[in-house]
């Protein structure tokens, strides 16, 4: 996307982007505009000057460090439903087109996965909403 496009140009080009690239061990490869493109989540990380250090350390099993409150919140925020009263797996087909992009990256380079792909857990909302709201990942340990 560049500053002459629209807001809503931007999510096409995104959303482009993400119909046509591919994933191989954890590199990202695509052609924008005729262009070959390839990056990793390190790469990714200095792009969106997001630091890409100790992902390992997110990849957890107590999921709950967070609270059942924010936990909520962020479920309400991704499945587009401020109405849930208590926090679940959100579904990708329930994300706005930027929160699917995100989540895809998540799922295929932060925290790597074959299966239930379709599903965001709680640490996939967490990292998603990290990574829309530009923060550093190193804040989902504060």
């Amino acid at each position: 996307m560049n500053s002459s496009q629209t807001p809503r140009e931007g999510v096409l080009f995104l959303t482009e982007f993400y119909a046509n690239c591919e994933v191989t061990q954890g590199v990202v490869t695509n052609k924008v505009s005729g262009k070959p493109l390839q990056f990793n989540a390190k790469e990714l990380g200095k792009i969106m000057g997001i630091p890409s250090e100790g992902f390992g350390v997110y990849v957890r099993e107590d999921k709950t460090m967070l609270g059942t409150e924010r936990l909520l919140q962020l479920t309400q925020r991704l499945s587009q439903q401020p109405d849930l009263k208590s926090p679940r797996s959100v579904k990708q087909g329930e994300m706005n087109p930027l929160h699917r992009l995100l989540f895809w990256f998540v799922i295929k380079n932060i925290i790597p996965r074959g299966e239930g792909s379709n599903l965001a857990d709680a640490m996939d909302q967490c990292l998603t909403d990290l990574l829309d709201r530009g923060s550093r990942l190193t804040s989902l340990l504060s």
